[in-house]
């Protein structure tokens, strides 16, 4: 066979084959996830808490600029947050996988390299959805309404453009730390990138330094974003960063990916030097 020949011996192309065993990571993850539903639970258990956690007990003390109603401005944010915290759990299933021997397994065998890694953003994406979907299912039952159409759609996509750009830093960290209960240490990184953002508190109501940093928060501008195409009512900061929330919205991830993708990869090839 020549180096140019992209046909395998089954008469299919490489890119076939990539998407072929990308697919089989992909049923392996999901498989994980049926056979052991409390893990998706876990990881849906922190956000539904906080929604009834903020929102039943602190929502009548808390203000939101402009006027309007605290639900209506948190759970914009609590989709942003679930999205954000992601990335703990890739990097636990990757460094779960990379201590086991898995993913040197994956290595072993004949199959294309990128597909473990896009096996698990793929994964991950659908796992997403779900999360989404459920999320979304307790804040309509909490009695939150969004404006539908196609800005309803655009708000799901850009929560997803989030997530995938954070699945690039969970498979880097994943890499990276040493064993599982080392990754359970990366909530002491997500916390406090969520809690100074605008997913429960608006950057013009905390002092001007912190405001200021909130507001460059790439999650700050996703929330921003999605409260806009959710139709929620609420007074813009004064920051340019503030002011085109949708342009950073969709520009955020990609400077994450740009930094992060590389990253990984670069770490991957090295796992068997």
């Amino acid at each position: 066979m020549s180096a140019l020949d992209l046909t395998g011996p089954a008469g299919h192309g490489r890119v076939y084959w990539a998407l072929a065993d990308c697919w089989n990571v992909v049923r392996r993850g999901l498989t994980h996830y049926r056979r052991q539903p409390v893990n998706i639970a876990w990881q849906l258990g922190f956000p539904i808490l906080s929604v009834l956690l903020y929102g039943y007990v602190f929502g009548s003390a808390m203000r939101v600029p402009g006027g309007g109603d605290y639900q209506d401005f948190l759970m914009p944010g609590m989709f942003v947050m679930t999205m954000a915290f992601g990335f703990i759990n890739t990097a636990t299933v990757v460094v779960y996988d990379a201590t086991k021997g898995v993913i040197d397994r994956f290595r072993s065998m004949p199959m294309a390299s990128s597909a473990v890694v896009s096996g698990r953003g793929v994964t991950d994406l659908i796992v997403a959805c779900a999360e989404l979907a459920i999320l979304m299912l307790t804040a309509l039952v909490m009695g939150w309404r969004p404006d539908g159409g196609w800005e309803f759609l655009a708000a799901f996509g850009l929560l997803l453009w989030l997530r995938f750009a954070l699945i690039w830093l969970g498979v880097w960290l994943g890499l990276l730390v040493p064993n599982p209960e080392a990754a359970g240490g990366l909530f002491a990184v997500a916390f406090p990138l969520t809690m100074i953002s605008s997913i429960f508190v608006a950057p013009q109501l905390m002092p001007d330094w912190l405001g200021r940093v909130a507001a460059w928060n790439p999650i700050s501008s996703t929330a921003a974003a999605t409260r806009e195409l959710f139709g929620t009512p609420v007074g813009g900061g004064d920051s340019w960063v503030e002011r085109h929330a949708l342009l950073m919205a969709g520009v955020w991830p990609v400077i994450l990916t740009a930094v992060f993708l590389p990253l990984a990869v670069r770490r991957f090839r090295r796992l068997s030097r």
